[in-house]
């Protein structure tokens, strides 16, 4: 049994980066000696083991045959007599098919240290080909990786090219095409992604209902921000017939779905700017503030990002002192029902007259509000 760091924690390191995450494979064992020596199972279409100690992903060495359409359609072959440069030759791009030994001497059989000498973008292999989801892996390399001056090779981009005239791409899940777009725009340069896609013409065929926004409205990266709310202010300025149709098209999770509609909708709400107290209910309503506070907050601080409004902790402060209104208990046996909710939001509106009234009361994130 022979074990090597593969990936891009060796490509990483080469480059002089953080390593953060950190992959195995296994040369010349099986799933029961892996077993027997304490690792545990996780991989559910190869043999994938996560270390006893360390938690690490170790996979054991393997080889994939294209047997059908998309990135799904592959037969994997793992035994003990799969060597280690069979199972660099499976994967996508030279800088990503090196490996280290348990002595630290560099395997590169396939060019990877030249490849990050020429900051070039790869194919290891034409077996590139076999999978779709590689064209959208390559245009997010390309995009992390500009600032140190990477390029895709040209070949490279012709075998992305062919790909996609062959509607390969077609065969991608949503799911799939959103993780890599979120990867990418988590970095500095979520731009050369797209001009990336561009080049092979995809684009348009990932998400026909974006292209035309993304033609005039670059991708722009925004620090200390997930994907979400990177996404979100991307399109604050979308029309909402078109943001309908992009998000469907991207498939996005509830929650994100919600933040981007309600970054657009609200992007110029009259309450944003904390003068008037009935635009300023009008907008927390809006945001479902009382019933979901994090949420409202969430989109509030994507707003912040691209408006002058109060800060986060103004607003944090300014709901949690709306919610600590209540009704005298005289009123409240006096109302029932739909009344109620239609006295406290009066009230609430009151006391919000009163604070934007005070002196210094928008006037930093340290106000305190009482």
């Amino acid at each position: 049994m022979q074990i090597y760091l593969v990936g891009g924690a060796v490509r990483d390191e080469l480059l002089g980066l953080p390593v953060t995450d950190r992959d195995w494979v296994v040369v010349g064992a099986t799933p029961e000696a892996m077993l027997a020596a304490g690792f545990r199972p996780v991989g559910r279409d190869f043999p994938v083991f996560l270390h006893p100690q360390t938690q690490e992903e170790y996979a054991l060495a393997r080889t994939e045959r294209k047997q059908g359409r998309g990135y799904t359609g592959f037969v994997v072959h793992a035994s003990p007599e799969v060597t280690l440069e069979q199972d660099l030759l499976r994967r996508d791009l030279s800088i990503n098919a090196m490996a280290k030994d348990a002595q630290g001497r560099l395997i590169d059989p396939y060019g990877g240290q030249q490849a990050i000498r020429d900051r070039r973008l790869t194919a290891v292999s034409p077996a590139f080909a076999e999978d779709p989801l590689r064209i959208l892996r390559t245009a997010r390399f390309a995009a992390r990786f500009h600032g140190l001056d990477f390029q895709v090779d040209a070949d490279t981009l012709d075998l992305m090219r062919q790909m996609v005239k062959a509607g390969e791409l077609q065969d991608l899940a949503r799911e799939r095409v959103l993780q890599e777009l979120c990867r990418a725009l988590q970095s500095d340069h979520p731009q050369v992604f797209i001009d990336c896609l561009d080049q092979v013409q995809a684009t348009g065929e990932l998400w026909p209902a974006w292209s035309d926004w993304l033609a005039t409205h670059p991708l722009q990266a925004f620090d200390g921000t997930d994907w979400g709310e990177r996404l979100a202010l991307n399109l604050v300025h979308c029309p909402q017939a078109e943001l309908t149709a992009i998000c469907q098209a991207f498939g996005l999770p509830n929650a994100a779905a919600r933040l981007i509609h309600s970054v657009v909708e609200l992007a110029d709400h009259p309450g944003l700017q904390a003068q008037d107290a009935e635009a300023v209910m009008a907008l927390l309503q809006a945001l479902d503030a009382w019933r979901q506070p994090e949420p409202a907050l969430r989109a509030l601080a994507c707003l912040a990002r691209v408006s002058t409004i109060p800060s986060v902790q103004w607003w944090s402060e300014l709901i949690a002192a709306l919610k600590q209104q209540r009704l005298p208990d005289s009123v409240m046996r006096s109302l029932e029902g739909p009344a109620i909710g239609a006295a406290l939001q009066q009230q609430r509106t009151r006391w919000l007259e009163d604070y934007l009234g005070a002196p210094g009361s928008q006037s930093s994130s340290t106000a305190c509000i009482r």
